[in-house]
């Protein structure tokens, strides 16, 4: 197993200096000067100089060649300073510390929700296969499937605003802080983000639990005299989990960038919201790390992924 770690973790390395590469070159080579949003947003009443602007320029180190400016950020990186805002003068690493832990909560309680409704009902509409039930869920499936989140996010405070007169947070309020006034803040974004991620769920788990309730070693615990209940909670569960847990990790990573269009219908002042507002004010270094973390995070969980796959499934650890 700890050679199978060590594989991983070795070939999640190269995927990362890639994702930093390709963010680099993204926001170097997409058209528009940083600086000149400078001048642009200029109220008329001063605009920088040539000469200010190339000072500028310099402090900011775009005057050097790509690689200089390259080895320069990963430097920052490594180190831990995500440098400032273009606007603001705050320090990224700060906003990101500040409104991190929302959007991280909001996308953990969107997968914990898919699991608690998604995993029991696909399981038991294999298990009812064909019934009323299997019907009613599949056909409910496949309408969430095809809501965006967004779009359920807007019925939701539709709904809440015209029937409870809910209002937007104005603040964050951390769970240490007020566990209850931040579940009040989360739960609804949760079920948003997570009604999808839930029909999905449950659609891989009734396909995943149908092909294995067909293996022969079910039909060997079947022989033995085992109950179907039985069977099917020790034996198909474990299996018919593979796919689902696969299908959770990559959505977790999805789910954070989906964060950024449920945040905005709910007012949450999270890192989507934190990405939205850069990409409006073009605040090119906000923008560049923001984009490095979600890269980073979804390297990070496609790799916790192929672990947890290889403790449910032993076979993976030796191919």
């Amino acid at each position: 197993m700890t050679k199978y770690i060590l594989n991983r973790i070795l070939i999640a390395i190269p995927t990362i200096i890639g994702i930093t590469i390709l963010i680099f070159l993204a926001m170097r080579i997409l058209p528009g000067d940083p600086l000149a949003i400078v001048q642009s947003e200029a109220s008329g009443a001063y605009v920088l100089s040539d000469e200010e602007l190339q000072e500028l320029r310099a402090s900011l180190g775009l005057d050097q060649p790509y690689y200089i400016q390259y080895l320069a950020w990963m430097g920052q990186v490594v180190r831990g300073d995500l440098g400032s805002s273009f606007w603001t003068k705050e320090p990224i690493s700060a906003l990101i510390a500040r409104r991190g832990p929302i959007t991280a909560q909001i996308a953990i309680l969107a997968v914990i929700f898919s699991w608690l409704i998604g995993v029991p009902v696909g399981m038991m509409s294999a298990m009812w296969r064909n019934s009323l039930w299997d019907y009613a869920s599949r056909l409910t499936i496949t309408v969430f499937i095809a809501m965006p989140s967004y779009w359920v996010g807007l019925l939701i405070v539709l709904f809440t605003v015209l029937v409870y007169s809910w209002r937007p947070p104005l603040s964050i309020i951390q769970f240490w802080e007020d566990p209850i006034g931040n579940l009040q803040i989360t739960l609804l974004p949760a079920f948003a983000l997570g009604a999808g991620l839930a029909a999905v769920t449950a659609r891989m788990a009734r396909s995943a639990a149908l092909e294995v309730m067909y293996e022969d070693y079910i039909r060997t615990a079947r022989a033995k005299g085992l109950g179907y209940s039985l069977v099917v909670w020790r034996h198909v569960f474990k299996n018919a989990m593979l796919p689902v847990i696969t299908t959770s990790g990559l959505a977790l990573g999805g789910l954070l960038g989906g964060a950024v269009s449920v945040e905005k219908a709910f007012g949450i002042p999270g890192l989507g919201n934190l990405l939205v507002q850069a990409l409006t004010e073009r605040d090119w270094m906000m923008i560049q790390n923001l984009v490095l973390l979600y890269g980073v995070i979804f390297a990070v969980i496609n790799l916790l992924v192929d672990l947890s796959y290889a403790w449910f499934d032993p076979r993976i650890r030796y191919e």
